[in-house]
């Protein structure tokens, strides 16, 4: 007890000195960690209702965001890591800011994004109640190497966790850990519904395992199914064909795309899980709407009267929705690739993703540590690119001199993005990253 409060006032000394070099998220944790190294079971201890670690390549900090929206709206108090932080000691530096003195955290439960490999990390600290595991696509392949290792990554998270786990039913790398889940553990799916089946393969990876008995699961009464009704309104349908009065909608939300339709119905099934007979589905819905998109996911930024649109992009499925959601509509545009370690270092995912969409109205600029490769592979997609800028600030200030007068947009990976959302923000009324996950 004593080592635990040893370590909340340092761990808050550290965050305050971080916050004011304007540092990153991670310091203070490492210090609290160092101190107490069982800081993470200590502070989770006196949580009631549930430790839900929320991961999977693709939609975690949307999906993080409109669970605890939902949950909240239900009148359950959340502690939530802010976005980015999706990492141990992320999440460790975030508790510090809501932590008594005494280490333990009040909140009636603990949702938290996790990347596959900071997880089961959390996990061997403490083990989750519940997880929910949104899908598997190829990403930062020097860290996760191949799809098959990221999806053992994630199984062995649903071994650790012991109430229940929530799997993508469409996504036969996460559908089939159902055989991992300890028995006892609860199970229940999130989906598409039959009539949009044929729009899967643009939000997933193939799966080319031929000679494989698995029989796919078949969604039930708790499970959770998505059925548009149009590009931007849906429903999330429960039950035998969401007769009942479990159905959630129809909606609108405010982030666009059909990855985000699915999103908040990961969100909801999960949602309905924890809550059993206090969901609400109205509340649910009323919820959804309200979610703003998280910072840099889609988030628009008001410059000099005019939308700036920016999208985050890491992978090649992401990208290519990106393109599908986003770039449907041409508007000047700018893309920005990092290779730091949070971006992954082998950028060559670039080249399976199709630009032909960006052909006719082209690139403004590229930039980035990797700006003169993205206008390569542009090239080879014959998409015209009007110049490259390897300094995103230099970048930024030409592309906005160059269109002010009409709607813009930047795709960006992470670092790249993290990086433009603070120069918008020093120069426009925009809340900085930590308060807006606040």
């Amino acid at each position: 007890m004593l080592r635990t409060t040893a370590a909340v006032v340092a761990g808050k000394a550290a965050r305050a000195a971080s916050r004011l070099r304007g540092g990153g998220s991670a310091l203070p944790g490492l210090v609290a960690e160092r101190i107490d190294p069982g800081f993470l079971a200590h502070a989770l201890a006196d949580v009631p209702g549930g430790i839900v670690v929320v991961s999977g390549t693709n939609g975690k900090t949307t999906t993080t965001k409109m669970l605890v929206a939902v949950l909240r709206a239900h009148r359950r108090t959340v502690f939530t890591n802010p976005t980015g932080s999706n990492f141990t000691r992320g999440v460790i530096s975030s508790m510090l800011g809501e932590l008594p003195v005494r280490g333990r955290l009040t909140a009636d439960l603990a949702v938290l994004e996790l990347d596959e490999a900071h997880a089961l990390k959390f996990a061997a600290a403490v083990k989750p109640t519940h997880a929910l595991l949104l899908n598997v696509a190829r990403d930062q392949l020097d860290r996760f190497a191949e799809i098959d290792h990221t999806a053992k990554l994630l199984a062995s998270l649903a071994e650790q966790t012991t109430s229940g786990v929530v799997l993508n039913l469409d996504d036969s790398f996460v559908s089939r850990i159902r055989d991992r889940v300890a028995q006892g553990v609860a199970i229940r799916y999130f989906g598409v519904d039959a009539s949009i089946a044929d729009r899967l393969p643009e939000l997933q990876e193939q799966d080319v395992r031929f000679e494989d008995d698995f029989v796919p699961p078949v969604a039930g009464p708790d499970d959770g199914l998505l059925k548009p009704s149009d590009e931007r309104t849906f429903e999330v349908l429960f039950g035998d064909g969401g007769t009942g009065s479990g159905t959630v909608g129809p909606l609108e939300l405010q982030q666009r795309g059909l990855a985000a339709m699915i999103n908040a119905t990961a969100a909801t099934a999960t949602a309905r899980m924890l809550l059993g007979d206090a969901f609400d589905p109205a509340a649910t819905a009323a919820a959804l709407r309200a979610v703003t998109p998280p910072f840099g996911r889609g988030e628009v930024v008001m410059v000099d009267g005019q939308p700036l649109e920016l999208v985050l992009v890491k992978n090649p499925a992401g990208f290519t929705v990106a393109l599908g959601t986003y770039g449907s509509t041409p508007v000047a545009t700018m893309i920005a690739i990092n290779d730091n370690y949070a971006d992954g270092r082998d950028v060559s995912w670039l080249y399976d993703v199709s630009f032909d969409s960006l052909r006719d109205r082209g690139v403004t600029t590229t930039s980035g540590v990797r700006g003169y490769d993205m206008a390569l592979r542009l090239q080879y997609d014959d998409v015209p690119v009007g110049g490259v800028e390897p300094d995103l600030d230099t970048a930024l200030d030409a592309f906005l001199a160059q269109h002010p007068e009409e709607p813009k947009r930047i795709f960006c990976t992470y670092t790249a993005m993290m990086a433009l959302r603070r120069t918008l923000a020093a120069r426009y009324d925009l809340p900085d990253i930590g308060e807006e996950a606040s």
